[in-house]
């Protein structure tokens, strides 16, 4: 599993830990039973203070997503795929929402909209042929 923060993306490191450690287990990567990386070393990776990624494992500790192993760490639950998956597309459908409210706010209209959304999704299928999503 591989982890990237952006600290200038607007959205904060932790959440940014939280949402691609569920995103991991959604897709697979990551399955029931597998450890996370400690705080200390996913830190050390990301070269950020240890008690944001604590933050981030407390948060998916709260939302049942991975419980404490005694002795060995983190561990991801069973069936927390199905639930990664559920919220990743909640996640996913608002985030989209809100775009589409904005487009519709500034005045444009249904179609304009359509192009973009289309032309959009033609750029990222360029731009990376092994998107899920390409043809």
């Amino acid at each position: 599993m591989i982890i990237r923060v952006d600290s200038q993306n607007g959205v904060p490191v932790y959440e940014q830990i939280v949402r691609q450690v569920m995103f991991a287990i959604a897709d697979g990567v990551v399955a029931p039973g597998d450890l996370l990386p400690s705080v200390r070393e996913l830190a050390r990776e990301l070269a950020i203070n240890p008690n944001t990624v604590a933050r981030a494992y407390r948060d998916l500790q709260s939302q049942g997503v991975v419980e404490f192993a005694s002795g060995i760490g983190l561990a991801v639950k069973s069936g927390a795929r199905r639930d990664c998956q559920t919220q990743r597309r909640q996640l996913l459908q608002h985030r989209i929402g809100l775009a589409l409210e904005e487009a519709f706010l500034s005045g444009l209209d249904t179609d304009a909209i359509r192009r973009m959304v289309d032309a959009e999704i033609t750029r990222l299928e360029k731009q990376s042929p092994n998107l899920k999503g390409s043809a």
